[in-house]
């Protein structure tokens, strides 16, 4: 999804990821990776959105620990702090790190739907409105209809 995404918002996009890497890499040295469950903010560029917000989500090997479930709840709750930070009354998530990044897609889908839930509770007065979880398969569309109790 991450590859769809920076395709279709257009190459400055790509851009700014890089000039973001290069500024902590002085910062922090040139080994320097985006921890997980750090989220950086972009233009959307060519998306119909203002922003695009990056996060690195865990990558499950060789199987799935306490750790990453809780590094994941931080994607989410990180995200949707900046987004919050930026103005934004509006955001899109996609399954994170579910693809190559080998997270269980069901067990993905239960935290972020809590997750969310629990954040938009905690923030009752937050600029928020809306909350889209984009899926890419229709086993996730299922997986995410069934935790929002969302039928035909």
């Amino acid at each position: 999804m991450d590859n769809l995404i920076q395709t279709y918002s257009g190459y400055q996009t790509r851009q700014d990821g890089a000039a973001y890497m290069e500024k902590q890499r002085k910062i922090h040295g040139r080994d320097y990776v985006q921890p997980t469950a750090v989220p950086m903010i972009t233009s959307a560029y060519n998306l119909p959105s203002k922003y695009i917000i990056h996060v690195v989500g865990p990558i499950v090997s060789p199987y799935l620990t306490e750790e990453y479930k809780q590094q994941l709840a931080e994607c989410y709750r990180r995200s949707l702090d900046l987004a919050v930070e930026n103005g934004c009354e509006n955001i899109a998530f996609c399954c994170i790190s579910t693809g190559v990044f080998m997270f269980p897609p069901h067990k993905a889908a239960q935290i972020a739907v809590a997750t969310v839930k629990q954040w938009l509770d905690e923030h009752p007065d937050s600029c928020m409105k809306k909350v889209v979880f984009n899926v890419y398969k229709d086993s996730d569309l299922v997986i995410y209809e069934k935790l929002l109790g969302v039928s035909d």
